[in-house]
Formats: structure tokens, sequence, C-alpha cells
């Protein structure tokens, strides 16, 4: 192990990123999560999202996986990333996607300042470090509220119209790109980032996510 990996685990030793229990070395989660967490396998990890070929997703969100993700977005906690960004790579094996490059759905930049971080791309670098595929940015974003706070799908897709352009097309335009975020809802978001990047050329447009919500 690295002196400097050393050092930082021997400060801030490594947590289980769903129930805080201290991990020993090599393990991601600890063993009651890794047997009790809602793991969706096979068409219950598939969700249909339009204008893309679907999104597979690792676990249920609830519970434990809920809380997890709430801190990871909204309370700092972005060193989650690390095996958010793994279980999710193991869903996209799984389920056999195929993607010439990872991205993900941008923050706006005033969301952005606010957080202090993208979790969307920290998710996605994971991802694309898994998976040994590059990671682009590929769209941006204006400000508009908060989809979690926004109540029924055709409310939610009215929020997002317009609300994405193309960032830099001519390095996605004629690939396969794999949208990557923490939570599949209604799909608007990751429908809507679809339309734009196949507007722009993309090939086609797969998505993963950590967790799906609903049924």
């Amino acid at each position: 192990m690295p002196v400097l990996d050393w050092v930082l685990d021997l400060l801030f030793p490594p947590k289980c990123p769903f129930c805080g229990r201290l991990l020993e070395k090599g393990e991601l989660l600890c063993p009651d999560c890794q047997r009790d967490l809602p793991w969706l396998e096979g068409r219950a990890g598939e969700t249909g999202v339009e204008l893309t070929e679907g999104c597979v997703s690792a676990l249920r969100y609830e519970d434990k996986v809920r809380s997890a993700i709430h801190g990871y977005k909204f309370s700092g906690y972005s060193a989650r990333s690390r095996a958010f960004g793994i279980l999710t790579a193991q869903a996209i094996r799984d389920h056999g996607l195929a993607a010439d490059l990872v991205s993900w759905p941008s923050l706006s930049q005033k969301r952005r300042r606010r957080r202090g971080y993208d979790q969307g791309e920290l998710l996605a670098r994971e991802v694309g470090k898994a998976l040994n595929l590059p990671v682009l940015r590929t769209v941006d974003k204006q400000d508009r509220p908060a989809q979690s706070g926004i109540q029924g799908e055709a409310a939610r897709r009215a929020n997002l119209l317009g609300a994405y352009t193309a960032h830099d097309p001519e390095r996605f335009r004629g690939k396969r790109v794999l949208l990557i975020d923490d939570v599949v809802t209604s799909g608007a978001t990751l429908s809507e980032c679809a339309k734009t990047l196949r507007l722009a050329g993309a090939e086609r447009v797969g998505c993963a996510t950590l967790a799906k919500a609903g049924k």
C-alpha cells in the first residue's frame, strides 16, 4: 500500500457507505450490508427510459440506501463515490451494457457551487475507472428547480424541457454514451439528456444508476 494511502487510512479509517461500520482491509461494504441491502437482479434492476436503451440499477432506493445517497448528495460525503461507482459498474457488467464513453447529467453551475461538487460526475468517474472507459462531460444544464422537489412525472418532465445543451458534441458524435446518475425515478432527467445527446449526434445512449426508486 502506498505511504499516502496508509496514512489516510490511519487518519480516516474506511467505513461502510451504508451503515458507517469500520471496514476490514479490502472490504467495500460491511458483511451485514453486503448480505441485507435491497439488491436488484435481472429484470428487477431494469427501467425503461425514453430515447435510451434503458437504465440498469444495482439497488432499490429505500431505507439505508436512501439515507446513504442523501448524505452523498447533500451532506458532503463525496468519498462514497468510490464504493457507489464500483457497485454501479458491477450492475453495468451484469446487464451487459456496452459503451464507448461514460458521462453524467451535469449539475447547473449555481447548484455545483452551492454543493461544492457534482455528485454525478464523481460517480461517473469512478464507473469509468472501473470499466476502463473514458469519461467526458457531454451536457451543460441551466439552473432549474431540483427534480427531487417536484411531484408527478408530467411536472418533472416539464421542468427539464430545454434544460440541457450539448457540450463539445464533436467528442461524442457517433459514439455510444453511457449516462450515470445516482437514482432513477421517473427517468425524466436521463431521457432529456438522451434527447440532447442524440440530436447532437450520439449513436446510442444507455443509462445506469446506483439505485432505482419505486417498484
